[in-house]
């Protein structure tokens, strides 16, 4: 539910009324600078020169090659990122090979996946082939099913298997090329032009499906276009084929919830047909029952959440409808003078913390951004795509948000004691507890006898909004009605309805039982969830907004009026605009709605029990309007920064501190997060080549671990043996006994070592081969590598970072559009 309030609170947009007085200081810059650098080599010379503080996007490790190329520079290396492709699954008029299955599922054999780590990405990453990669801490869940796929580069066999089912099809070849009722296939493949690696991916396999027989014709354009041609249209009209995604992440997440949902899932508004109603739509119901237990935890144990996400990696790759390609290893470049830089294990260096933390000998801290403006400025639909995020980032804070070194639900604006009788207990939710009734329109008491699986009581840390009014319990409850409102259709004339946000958030309102307001900044949520980290239940249960009540009313009337459109697909379906409170027609729609609510004494309905005077609205709304006449924008929110200015000329976008007596956090709060200890794996020993059914021993030297993991798998991909040994000291031997190697296969077996830390969850990854005779055999050297001078950028060699926070509507989601 957390995220589901989050959401509209989370993804809220900010805005502030700027207080010069001489209020304390929560940041050390006075202001914020992004401007838009399309060309990486010119940000990088830009960083070098300090006229650029930081640079966020990743730059090329060959103009990053040895000490002079580092001059002047800070490297920092983070992961988070990835490259996928997205297929086009639809049933059309129009013959499409995609619908099958089998052609998808051959597309990742047809796919090197090593040479887009080694070639197009200089070493910086990993192969991978699910959502779920080394960098994840859900990683070591599914290894053993993501083994036993044993995907490798193999054209041969990916034509083979497009062959066999075209022919079932009816298709035939002729001059080279297939064709079907006398009509060439094509296949559309949209590539992203405004990113090297991803218009390389995108040429390579145009040119192997080419070779295969298809006819191919190429799109190219950035993310707004693809908001477009992609995510866009009608699966079924056939204006795409193949699409070569990249996704971000805002938030190192411990327990992810929403990734699989997200990446492989219908319900969750991500996959062909994006729930559209007047579209052709992906189904999979086995998915969609899966990846819905995850996330609203609908499980007994650690166990049994386990088994949930393994069994929906392995449909996910079956179905390839999206299709992983490999993690990226990011390396982010900082001037040297500039200190106090947050390297999120899941964001890198563009996590929300640097801004606030960051610190030079200049007032302003000025970022160069690869795009500054790609998708829509709203808190329940927008903000899906990382630029947008980056930003937004500082001017909204959270109730809550994840450790960026370990994954772990803390408090920022929300403090929690949870009690829970879960997995298999109930509590008694208390008859003064209220939750909103969309069918009438009204709050109403709980029945007596309701029961709960949890209970969660929060102490918010409230502050003025950037317009200068006070948050309150109000913010509170609208962002619990509106959640509630908009996630249930009634029915299918329901104008608080909307294609993507709907079906996410019906998932959440199952949960939300009550809640019961104790004071004027505490309240207590009754929810069916339970999690085996007390962290994630507060997390789930959270209630927040991100922005004043009154800017949320106001959106919603221009919606159910047909004016605008809170997503992406609603705004294309209904041919309005995707609502954006940063562009100003937008927002002077919503200050047309704010005087209208002004002149007419208008009380929403959520509000109309609360009992506050005529003046307490009447303020609200003159705040707002004077906001937004003044800044020309409606993004008005909650954080250290408020939006100052958007020049889509200058493609710039400034935001300003906001030193305002009543934000909580002073200067230098986070500074805790600009260092981690992470661990190290020093050196490897082992044979290089062994006899089966010998004895294997390994040894293995680390730093700052605390235990390790192995995994070892034969020539076929299958696992022989696996096991978590804990380490007192820094080494350790690790023995595989006799009964486990005489299962190995003759030839090239395999070894995965993750060392692994208590505190800072970001395992350090080691893997190599190594031969297996049937007789006694040796090489003139054993295998022993000394890893604390290997640099980071073989095929065999990743730092592991774990995972994504994604808000989509009220939610926390893993990525986010790049």
């Amino acid at each position: 539910m957390k995220k589901l309030l989050v959401l509209i609170l989370a993804l809220s947009i900010v805005v502030i009324m700027y207080n010069e007085s001489f209020a304390e200081k929560s940041t050390f810059f006075d202001s914020v600078k992004f401007i838009q650098y399309l060309d990486e080599n010119t940000a990088l010379e830009e960083v070098r020169n300090g006229n650029l503080d930081v640079y966020y996007y990743t730059i090329s490790s060959d103009r990053l090659e040895n000490y002079q190329a580092r001059e002047g520079l800070q490297v920092f290396d983070s992961t988070g990122g990835s490259y996928s492709i997205l297929v086009n699954p639809a049933e059309s008029e129009e013959f499409n090979p995609f619908s099958s299955k089998d052609i998808r599922f051959a597309l990742n054999y047809l796919i090197d996946r090593k040479l887009i780590v080694n070639e197009l990405m200089g070493g910086y990453g990993s192969p991978i082939i699910s959502y779920y990669g080394p960098s994840d801490p859900e990683y070591l869940t599914v290894i053993e099913q993501l083994e036993a796929f044993n995907f490798k580069y193999n054209p041969v066999l990916a034509e083979e298997i497009i062959t066999r089912v075209l022919k079932e099809r009816g298709a035939v070849k002729i001059d080279d090329k297939w064709q079907i009722d006398a009509k060439p296939i094509e296949i559309k493949i949209f590539i992203r032009s405004d990113d090297t690696v991803r218009k390389s991916i995108g040429e390579i396999l145009a040119s192997k499906l080419q070779k295969i027989g298809f006819t191919i014709k190429k799109d190219f354009g950035d993310l707004n276009k693809a908001f477009v041609v992609v995510y866009g249209s009608n699966p079924s009209d056939l204006k795409w084929s193949l699409y070569t995604e990249g996704w971000g992440r805002s938030a190192f997440v411990r327990y992810d919830s929403v990734g699989l949902g997200q990446m492989y899932s219908p319900w969750f508004s991500t996959m062909p047909g994006f729930n559209d109603p007047s579209y052709w739509n992906y189904k999979n119901d086995r998915l969609d029952t899966l990846t819905q237990k995850i996330y609203t935890g609908g499980f007994e144990s650690s166990e049994k959440r386990s088994q949930l996400i393994q069994e929906a990696v392995v449909e996910g790759v079956n179905e390839s409808v999206r299709i992983f390609l490999a993690s990226k290893i990011d390396q982010y470049v900082v001037n040297e003078k500039v200190k106090g830089i947050v390297n999120d294990f899941g964001a890198g260096v563009p996590s929300r913390f640097t801004p606030i933390n960051a610190q030079s000998s200049n007032n302003e801290f000025v970022i160069g951004v690869k795009q500054i403006y790609q998708g829509a400025w709203n808190p329940v639909m927008g903000l899906t795509d990382m630029y947008s995020r980056h930003i937004w980032g500082i001017i909204s804070d959270p109730a809550t948000f994840k450790h960026p070194f370990t994954g772990e639900t803390f408090p920022i604006r929300a403090e929690w004691q949870v009690e829970t009788a879960g997995p298999n207990e109930k509590l008694t939710v208390p008859q003064e507890a209220i939750i909103w009734n969309p069918y009438f329109q009204k709050w109403d008491y709980v029945t007596p006898d309701t029961l709960a699986t949890s209970k969660v009581t929060f102490d918010y840390k409230f502050s003025n909004w950037h317009n200068g009014q006070e948050m309150d319990i109000n913010d509170i409850l609208y962002s619990l009605y509106f959640t509630i409102e908009w996630g249930t259709q009634i029915d299918e004339n329901d104008r608080t309805f909307d294609t993507e946000f709907t079906p996410r958030t019906s998932q959440i309102i199952q949960t939300i039982i009550g809640v019961n307001p104790i004071d004027e900044d505490t309240i207590e949520v009754y929810v069916d969830y339970w999690h085996f980290d007390e962290g994630e239940i507060a997390d789930w249960a959270v209630l927040w907004n991100s922005m004043p009540w009154e800017i949320s009313s106001a959106m919603e009337k221009a919606v159910m009026d047909g004016k605008v459109s809170f997503s992406r697909s609603g705004a294309t379906s209904k041919n309005v605009n995707w609502l954006s409170l940063i562009i100003p027609t937008d927002a002077n729609l919503i200050k047309e709605y704010l005087q209208e609510f002004k002149n007419s004494n208008y009380i929403p309905v959520a509000l109309k029990e609360n009992y506050q005077n005529s003046q307490y609205f009447q303020n609200r709304y003159d705040s707002s309007i004077k906001w937004i006449e003044t800044n020309n924008h409606a993004v008005i929110s909650n954080g250290p920064f408020y939006l100052k200015s958007y020049s889509p000329e200058s493609r710039t976008i400034t935001v300003s501190a906001f030193d305002d007596d009543s934000y909580p956090f002073k200067i230098g709060e986070w500074a805790e997060f600009e260092k981690a200890k992470l661990p190290i794996i020093k050196n490897i020993e082992m044979k290089n080549i062994i006899q089966r059914g010998e004895e294997l021993e390994i040894r293995v030297e680390v730093d700052n671990s605390d235990s390790i993991l192995y995994f070892l798998t034969n020539t076929e991909g299958r696992m022989i043996s696996s096991e978590t040994l804990n380490i007192d000291g820094n080494r350790i031997t690790v023995t595989v006994p006799s009964e486990n190697t005489k299962d190995l296969g003759i030839g090239a077996n395999n070894i995965k070592i993750f060392a692994i830390s208590n505190s800072v969850l970001k395992p350090d990854f080691y893997e190599s081969s190594f031969l297996v005779t049937d007789v006694k055999a040796e090489l003139p050297t054993s295998l022993s590598t000394n890893i604390e001078f290997t640099e980071n950028k073989s095929e065999y060699w990743i730092w592991i970072i774990p995972i994504l926070f994604f808000i989509g509507v009220g939610v926390y989601l893993k990525k986010q559009y790049l």
